[in-house]
């Protein structure tokens, strides 16, 4: 039986390569050869010379560093703070500006972080605001915003000096101002911690205090021993106010007494008198026996 004739398969198309023989194919082998000699040295040539910078940008460091090195006290010598000017001061004195700045000797100017300096004077009790700033070539300045006493607080048997934002500026002891207003039921300990409710009492009593001093005669007293309910005297007249809105009560009273004619505050009678501005859209006054 004869079999079929079995063909193979055929193999794909592809490019088609040049094969020089004889002497042809030697010319072709060296130039090829010399290509890639050429390539070789070109890299070699770029190594060497991204080595050379390289070695350039370490030997410039390191001479930098050197010369930092030994121009370092040179350069500390000629911005070394010799002198703060303080502006501004009348309670606090330089001296004590000088002790919580704190400065080693032979500190330079740009070793030192101003908001740092600024937030050690904030510390001090009289003393609100404070900017520093550096002035070429060794002198810093200090500019110093002061607290005002505003108020006399009164712990139980000692007094204390206070701003208008119930920070507590001085212990008097057993010394009182009759100049300032004088605040009284306080807690000593919560006074001089500045608990925050207290002080915003404060400060709202001090605005009251400072706007009935114009109408009225004599040093103004308020109670906070009840802040829902303050107490305000002034030359034996009492003046009950709400705990909120203590200046729109005050103008409300103005008002109604430039209104009517009160005569409560005047002459004799005004002694054991008793204004109540608790409530909305009145003003109550009562004779005490």
């Amino acid at each position: 039986m004869r079999l079929p004739f079995r063909k193979r398969p055929a193999k794909p198309a592809g490019h088609r390569m040049n094969q020089w023989k004889g002497p042809r194919a030697a010319q072709v082998a060296g130039q090829r050869q010399q290509a890639r000699r050429s390539r070789l040295a070109t890299g070699c040539r770029r190594a060497l010379r991204l080595a050379g910078w390289l070695a350039g940008a370490a030997l410039v460091l390191w001479t930098g560093m050197a010369a930092v090195r030994g121009l370092g006290p040179v350069i500390q010598r000629g911005l070394e703070i010799r002198d703060v000017r303080v502006d501004g001061i009348h309670q606090v004195t330089k001296q004590e500006v000088l002790d919580r700045l704190a400065l080693k000797q032979g500190l330079a100017l740009h070793e030192v972080s101003l908001p740092y300096l600024a937030e050690r004077l904030q510390a001090h009790p009289w003393i609100k605001e404070a900017t520093v700033e550096r002035l070429p070539l060794h002198e810093l300045r200090v500019t110093i915003v002061e607290r005002k006493p505003a108020a006399i607080a009164r712990a139980g048997s000692e007094y204390m000096l206070t701003d208008d934002e119930g920070v507590v500026l001085a212990r008097l002891g057993g010394r009182d101002e009759p100049a300032l207003p004088l605040l009284t039921g306080l807690d000593a300990k919560a006074l001089l911690r500045g608990e925050k409710p207290l002080r915003q009492t404060m400060q709202s009593s001090i605005a009251l205090a400072k706007a009935m001093a114009h109408s009225v005669d004599g040093r103004v007293e308020i109670d906070l021993s009840n802040p829902a309910g303050l107490v305000a005297s002034a030359k034996g007249v009492r003046f009950q106010f709400g705990s909120d809105a203590l200046l729109d009560q005050w103008d409300r009273f103005t008002k109604v007494k430039a209104a009517s004619r009160i005569t409560t505050l005047e002459g004799k009678r005004r002694e054991g008198s008793e204004v109540d501005l608790r409530y909305d859209n009145r003003v109550i006054v009562r004779e005490r026996g």
